[in-house]
């Protein structure tokens, strides 16, 4: 049985982005009158406060986000906001009324379900926008940095993409631990990571950045956290330590690479190992759960913050898509489903 809130009624039809082909962004289309979701054995319906833009969005428009929806589908996973309604089986539910930040189908509309198992309440005081990330980015950084990368103090940390989500918390994270970082990103982005600690901020499009990465590190890096995938891998593997390096990769923006028995044998002797957030949290989820409490103390100590997202009306949903997908943004996205 459902549980609604008496306050709160729920109309029948919203507004959405809805995918229509696997040809990219530009078959997202705006619809008003798509039929509200239900939400089924343990689910919560939740009032869409704002949706967060990620990479795996892009790639999902064009079908090439491994396990993601086929068209048509109402875009985005990622959102915080209001529970309205509990389905049933929900074990030990939050009450109706509720803020929270989680995933699920359909975070581009102005209703979502999440899975109840997918939620975690938005921290006090915050806005649902600043909680954006939460789950995803900062939770993605963390577990790249301590139970995968295993960082230690006064090691040396690679950060690509720099200047977004994921890598302004992977910043922020290698400084409280008291590792040394390395940002790379474009040069009209480095203003934007400027005031978050790290030690070298570099132009990614710089010829000589293997050979620089080397020389101020005093012979290459501890770990590296690789996000953007055939454009990068080389270098990445060229610059993590011999025996002690290790590659968390967890996302591939330039698309596919690959490295070989014959490299890693005889070329990069390095550590390589893959990260889902996503799977982290389904397949080992003891490591999960002390990941959320490390977390929850980050915001206790005030180094985890609230975000402060760019956000884009969801007529606007389309260019904010393509704006990610061009690498030209900086910073977390959102989108105002009300707007």
């Amino acid at each position: 049985m459902t549980v609604t809130s008496p306050a709160h009624a729920v109309p029948a039809t919203i507004r959405g982005l809805v995918q229509r082909t696997s040809a990219g962004p530009d078959d997202l289309e705006l619809v008003e009158d798509l039929p509200t979701p239900v939400p089924g054995p343990g689910e919560y319906l939740v009032k869409v406060g704002a949706a967060g833009l990620n990479f795996a969005d892009v790639m999902q428009t064009y079908g090439t986000y491994a396990g993601g929806p086929t068209p048509e589908y109402v875009a985005g996973f990622e959102a915080a906001g209001e529970i309205v309604a509990v389905g049933p089986d929900v074990t030990d539910p939050l009450p109706v009324g509720s803020h929270v930040i989680g995933v699920g189908p359909g975070a581009f509309a102005q209703y979502m379900v999440m899975p109840a198992v997918a939620v975690a309440p938005v921290p006090q005081g915050w806005s649902d926008a600043a909680s954006l990330g939460l789950v995803l980015n900062w939770a993605t950084a963390l577990a790249a940095i301590k139970p995968l990368g295993g960082l230690g103090e006064g090691d040396w940390v690679l950060v690509h993409a720099a200047a977004g989500g994921v890598g302004q918390a992977a910043i922020r994270l290698a400084k409280h631990y008291g590792a040394h970082v390395v940002a790379l990103a474009s040069s009209h982005k480095h203003d934007a990571i400027a005031g978050l600690g790290a030690d070298v901020v570099l132009d990614r499009s710089r010829d000589d950045l293997a050979e620089e990465i080397l020389r101020v590190t005093g012979g290459g890096v501890d770990l590296v956290l690789e996000s953007i995938g055939k454009t990068t891998f080389e270098l990445s593997l060229g610059v993590a330590k011999p025996f002690q390096g290790r590659l968390v990769v967890f996302g591939a923006a330039s698309g596919d690479a690959s490295v070989d028995t014959h490299q890693l044998v005889f070329e990069h002797r390095v550590q390589v190992q893959g990260l889902h957030i996503g799977a982290f949290a389904e397949l080992v989820p003891d490591q999960y759960a002390e990941l959320v409490a490390e977390l929850d103390r980050l915001i206790e100590v005030g180094v985890l913050v609230p975000g402060t997202p760019t956000v884009h009306a969801l007529t606007d949903g389309v260019a904010a898509v393509h704006q990610l997908a061009s690498g030209t943004s900086v910073g977390k996205l959102a989108i105002d489903p009300w707007a």
